[in-house]
């Protein structure tokens, strides 16, 4: 097996599968100085100012003279003096394919009465401020199985009560954008499938009120979703014992629900990457993609985010717009963003994360590049904003903060039933109501945390597997967990602490 990977013919670096000393020897090219796995290592002269490409694609500039055989990091690779703004070709619907007959499988989910389908059978306690947020947790902790291990013993088909709390909700324009998207938020939620029934508690006097949220939401209360506040209901001790009564009450309905046969075009994935290293991009991303491939050709549907995360890379997207306004849509959320960090005195560039660094990603373009491969090379059907409900089938995107807890809420929010989480330095995440995959990238990871992630995608770069074949094993991974087989957070009780709603605007 050779030393380092070369991904495209016309690339100025390699990757190193392995750590590199002085002398060794690349591509005929000996090495200067040590080289961690992960990393690259310039396979040519490379001048002070000169593109550099990964992929065949730009990752950055050489801020000095680079001698071939040398490590290229962040020592002398950055954005350049431009900060990356170079001319990228977004050939709007260029490399859109046909559609092809869609395939049939099926997964073992849960069919709502008004059709929708879920993967999990929760009961959930959304807070509609921070205020109320210790109410929502008692009356979930009542019956939380760490806790009170008997206390859904009699509903073996519940999955469990989770409450989903957040630090916002007052202090906040009741009009402004970042209630806008609060309320898109919770509404996603309190409307997911996986939810059966949910409560609503709010405290009483706070910016976001339950009854505006409702009428803004197009909401009504009934049988699966009930709202209440703390200062109607007599304090905390009474809301805590009204909340609870209502669970017991929702409880024998909700386990009346069994599983059956339904098509995996009902499966909503969400795409998520974090603890990105330099293998991301090689194996876990791309095979990842080629998963979303297999789920968009039987009908389903993949959302990939995390616009910060695109940056540089989204021309290989509009490229594949189904029509010229979606991909113009995506280059306005890109310009946006470019607007939103400048207005906060960053830029694009402050990602990526000092852990990705350490794992071999130096610039955002490079980081872009690999996350994109996440969605695989499907037609890109829709884009939409944070939390908002997806309704196009196949491959979409929805326009996130880089940072997975939020994210993934929005993901989720929007319709996601399941989470795909590919990570190089072993992100601890994992999401309530929906299920979260995690798949690490290189192999040492997954022999170190190996209680944390559900596939190992290494052996594609160790050479043991390829991107189609580890692909089509993340797919039936997907029809498996979806239906019913619990991921390795799901296990450790991860999901309740991660819904995190994207807050924007003035704290007031």
């Amino acid at each position: 097996m050779n030393a380092c990977i070369r991904l495209h013919t016309a690339d100025d670096v390699v990757i190193t599968r392995q750590q590199l000393l002085s002398g060794a020897t690349v591509e005929g090219i000996a090495v200067r100085g040590l080289i961690p796995p992960g990393h690259k290592v310039a396979t040519r002269a490379i001048a002070s100012g000169e593109a550099v490409r990964r992929y065949n694609q730009i990752i950055g500039f050489a801020s000095k003279d680079i001698a071939a055989g040398e490590h290229v990091h962040t020592h002398n690779l950055d954005m350049g003096p431009n900060k990356g703004d170079f001319a990228r070709d977004y050939s709007f619907c260029a490399d859109v394919k046909p559609e092809a007959p869609p395939l049939h499988a099926e997964f073992m989910g849960y069919v709502r009465p008004d059709g929708r389908v879920a993967t999990r059978n929760y009961i959930g306690i959304l807070s509609s401020v921070n205020c109320s947020a210790t109410v929502a947790r008692a009356i979930a902790d009542h019956f939380s199985k760490t806790i009170h291990p008997d206390a859904l013993a009699d509903f073996p088909n519940v999955d469990g009560v989770v409450a989903l709390t957040h630090g916002t909700g007052c202090g906040m324009d009741t009009e402004g954008l970042g209630m806008q998207v609060l309320e898109r938020t919770m509404a996603g939620y309190a409307t997911h499938p996986n939810f059966a029934g949910v409560l609503a508690i709010g405290l009483g006097c706070e910016a976001n009120q339950l009854k505006s949220w409702m009428a803004h939401s197009g909401l009504a209360e009934g049988s699966t979703l009930q709202t209440f506040n703390i200062q109607d209901s007599g304090g905390t001790r009474l809301t805590v014992a009204k909340g609870i009564e209502l669970v017991k009450a929702m409880l024998p309905t909700v386990n009346q629900s069994q599983r059956v046969p339904c098509s995996v075009a009902h499966i909503t994935v969400g795409l998520q990457c974090g603890g990105s290293d330099g293998y991301s991009g090689i194996s876990a991303n791309p095979a990842l993609g080629a998963a979303v491939d297999l789920l968009v050709a039987h009908g389903g549907t993949a959302i990939l985010s995390e616009t910060p995360e695109i940056y540089g890379a989204e021309h290989l997207l509009t490229r594949r717009a189904v029509r010229r306004e979606v991909g113009e849509k995506l280059v306005e959320r890109i310009r946006w963003w470019e607007h939103y960090t400048a207005m906060h005195q960053g830029e694009m560039n402050n990602n990526p994360s000092p852990g990705n660094k350490a794992g071999g990603l130096t610039t955002i373009l490079e980081k872009s590049l690999g996350a994109v491969a996440k969605g695989g090379t499907s037609n890109l059907q829709a884009v939409y904003e944070y939390a908002e409900k997806v309704t196009a089938h196949g491959f979409v995107y929805m326009d996130t903060p880089g940072y997975d807890p939020v994210s993934a809420t929005g993901q989720v929010a929007g319709g996601a039933n399941l989470i795909c989480f590919t990570t190089g330095r072993g992100s601890a995440y994992g999401c309530a109501p929906s299920p979260s995959l995690k798949l690490a990238t290189n192999t040492a990871l997954w022999q170190r945390q190996t209680d944390d992630m559900d596939i190992n995608c290494g052996d594609v770069v160790d050479g043991g597997s390829t991107v189609q074949a580890k692909g089509e094993e993340i797919f039936k991974h997907i029809i498996a967990c979806a239906s019913g087989e619990a991921s390795k957070s799901e296990q450790h009780g991860y999901g309740q602490n991660e819904f995190v709603p994207w807050q924007l605007g003035a704290v007031m």
